[in-house]
């Protein structure tokens, strides 16, 4: 399975930034410092079942429903 990973993340910075340019670049910051470059990502990237859980958690942490 892949894509799913690469899809929460962009779920996770659409969802907190709303639209708003600097919230875009404060969450992908945030995730960036918490091991989730969204460069990184793509829809080719496998995905791991640990780093599923981990972007639920940090999206449950900011507020976020994926």
């Amino acid at each position: 399975m892949t894509d799913e990973i690469k899809r929460m993340i962009d779920l996770i910075i659409e969802k907190r930034s709303n639209g708003n340019e600097v919230l875009k670049n404060t969450t992908r910051t945030k995730l960036i410092i918490k091991g989730f470059n969204p460069d990184r990502w793509t829809s080719q990237s496998e995905d791991d079942p640990a780093k599923i859980a981990e972007l639920k958690q940090i999206a449950r942490d900011m507020g976020i429903e994926l």
